[in-house]
Order: structure tokens, then sequence, then C-alpha cells
């Protein structure tokens, strides 16, 4: 019997447990592989594995750099191993702690040449708009996986919703439409399965590409969400060919971070204007980062190294005066304010008299995100 993996996970404690015991009545020959991180203070991660009887083993992980996400790491690919070769498990159900990402799990399994079947991420569509709006530290709450993890709730549940292809929903009776119209824009492309009978099981079986996945989330081709407007919420899709002038956007941060529950994508700073920028906003908090060149600033040569789904991406933002560099952000949020938005936003670029004064003119402008940036 060869072994399938599915990878389940979410902040949702509730919602992840009861999609847990959904699969395990449900495919026979499965069991849970969990690993309890909340122990990590005391050096060690306890892993268990259970089946639909109960507990058939529990061991202990030392910690691995006093790091609780590393011991998971070295310890997980082994065990899901010794399942597949005992040929007594169908479907192995790796049931993540709270605040683990699946994106991490899912590659290191299937590094490990294991067969991961789905991911899934567990929720209760009533606590959407709670989490997305939690800028607290994970460590405020004892969910920290490492003494230096810095993350926060909503960011971190952000990532967990955003990356898998398959949402298990709670039957939640304080949801109402606002609460599943956002989540439904949040993540269009996702498949929600209501934890019930049957459905779920079929979906840990679908398939799952981990470069498809990584690929979707990467900020130069990211899949993001399309324009959208119903039930009170809103997602504005802003895309420009003009570069922020960065004195003006530092300027307007907080306020464009605070005005949606959840904004990310690409943007283009004049002042350097080579660098492909990631915003990622959540609770509050924005994350801004470099993620290398621009397409259009690399040598013709370096593009046979590029993946073919980021050239693609390129080629349907190329402009014929300066490629790929461009702005692509999205926001999403009830009561969205979308002519203010888009209005904050516009007076962030580049005037015309600006614009004409050309790149070298440009890279002379205040280097105001270099703080944020650590250059």
């Amino acid at each position: 019997m060869s072994l399938s993996v599915v990878i389940v996970g979410g902040l949702h404690a509730d919602a992840r447990k009861a999609a847990v015991a959904r699969l395990l009545a449900d495919v026979p020959g499965s069991v849970v592989l969990h690993h309890d991180l909340a122990t990590a203070a005391a050096g060690t991660v306890v892993r268990t594995i259970r089946d639909a009887s109960g507990l058939v083993s529990a061991g202990e992980a030392p910690l691995v750099n006093d790091c609780a996400c590393c011991a998971l790491r070295e310890d997980l690919v082994p065990e899901l191993r010794r399942l597949a070769d005992s040929g007594d498990t169908r479907l192995a159900v790796v049931e993540l702690w709270d605040s683990v990402e699946p994106k991490a799990m899912a590659e290191v399994v299937v590094a490990g040449g294991l067969t991961v079947t789905g991911v899934i991420t567990a929720l209760d569509p009533a606590l959407v708009l709670p989490y997305l709006g939690n800028g607290d530290d994970l460590a405020d709450g004892g969910l920290a996986a490492a003494a230096t993890d810095q993350r926060t709730v909503a960011d971190t549940f952000a990532r967990q919703l955003e990356y898998a292809p398959i949402l298990a929903v709670t039957e939640s009776e304080e949801a109402d439409e606002e609460d599943r119209e956002l989540l439904a824009q949040l993540h269009p492309t996702a498949r929600q399965v209501v934890i019930g009978p049957g459905d779920l099981a079929v979906a840990a079986f679908a398939g799952f590409d981990v470069e498809a996945a990584a690929a979707a989330q990467h900020p130069a081709c990211a899949l993001l969400p399309a324009e959208a407007d119903a039930h009170g919420v809103s997602t504005l899709v802003w895309h420009r060919s003009r570069p922020f002038h960065p004195e003006r956007l530092y300027a307007a941060l907080e306020d464009l971070t605070c005005a949606a529950a959840r904004s990310r994508g690409r943007f283009w700073l004049a002042d350097k204007p080579d660098t492909l920028l990631h915003w990622d906003a959540a609770g509050g908090a924005l994350c801004v980062e470099s993620v290398g060149p621009w397409l259009a600033s690399l040598p013709d040569a370096a593009w046979d190294m590029v993946p073919p789904v980021r050239r693609a991406a390129a080629a349907l933002d190329w402009h014929p005066e300066h490629g790929d560099c461009c702005q692509h952000l999205v926001f999403t949020s009830p009561g969205l304010d979308r002519d203010g938005l888009e209005g904050l936003l516009e007076s962030c670029l580049l005037t015309d008299a600006e614009y004409a004064a050309g790149r070298a003119a440009w890279k002379r402008l205040p280097p105001a995100f270099d703080t944020l940036l650590e250059v």
C-alpha cells in the first residue's frame, strides 16, 4: 500500500481538530501524526501518532538549535518513511501545531521523497476577520515556534489561509454573508469543503503540486485576487506603470496599511528602479522586502534561468518602456473606501515632471525605505 500524505493546519484549533477527526473517521487505514510544539520550552517536542481508535504511539524529539520547527522538520520525514515502509497506512494526516505554516512542511515532505496529496487549512469563517485584524505577536499568546519567532497572529493566519488549495470550513452559526464573502475574496481559487462526511476525504487525495503552490505565493508571480464587490466586502486591484515617490509613499504607509484587512502585491520605488519589492500587510502591520530584480533589469542571458511562470507573469505586466516594472497591489476588506484608497495611492506616484526627469534623477530621491529594507 503506497502512502499518501495530507497536511492539515490552521490557527483555528477547533476547526483543525474537527477536520482531522473527520479524515480519521472517513479514510480507512489513516493515522494522524502530530508534533506538539507547546512543550518546546522544556527542550523537547512531543510526537503522537493516532488512528481512529486512539493513541498508537508517543515519543519526544529534541530541539534543534533551540528551534521547535527545526525539530519538527528533522523528525517528521523519518516518521512518515517508517509509516510508508510498514505498508499498513493508506493516509498519513500531518496535523500541524497551531502556528506552523503549511508551505515549509509540504516542501520538507516532498523533498523527503514522499507524496503529498493534499494541503488543507481548517478554519471557522466567523473568525477570519478577527484573526486578520490581530496584530499581536505569536509569542504573546504562547504560539511562537522559536525564541526568535517574530511573526504575528494576522500574518501567520493569512499565509496559512492563502497557501492551501483546500479550505476545510466549519458550519459556524456565527458566520454571516460578509464573513463568507471575505473568505471567498481572500482566496478565490481555493476549494471550500464543509467539514462533514465524505467530501473532505476526497479532497485529501485530490493531488498537490508543491512547485505550483510556491509560485502562486511568490511576490513576482503571485496569483493575486481579482476585483470583487459583494455583501459589503470589496477587493481593489490597483495596477499602474509608474513608480512611487519614496517619501510620499513612506508618509502614507500607516494609512495604506490600515485601509484594508489584508493587502499584498508587488511595487516599484523610483529610487530603487531595478528592485522588485514585496508588500504584505495584515493586522495593521506591514512587511516590505526586496525579492530581487525586475526581469527588465536582467541581461537577456539570465532569462533562461528564470522559471517559466515568472516569465509568464512578467509578460502580462510588460510595458514597452520599462518592462515588467509596475505597481500591482490588492486590498481586500469589509467596508473598503475604494475611492479614498485609490486617491491616496495615486498621490504617492511620481508626478509627470518627476517621471519625465528620468531614472538618473529618480535614484537621487531620498531613500525613505532604506530602514525598512535594512539597506
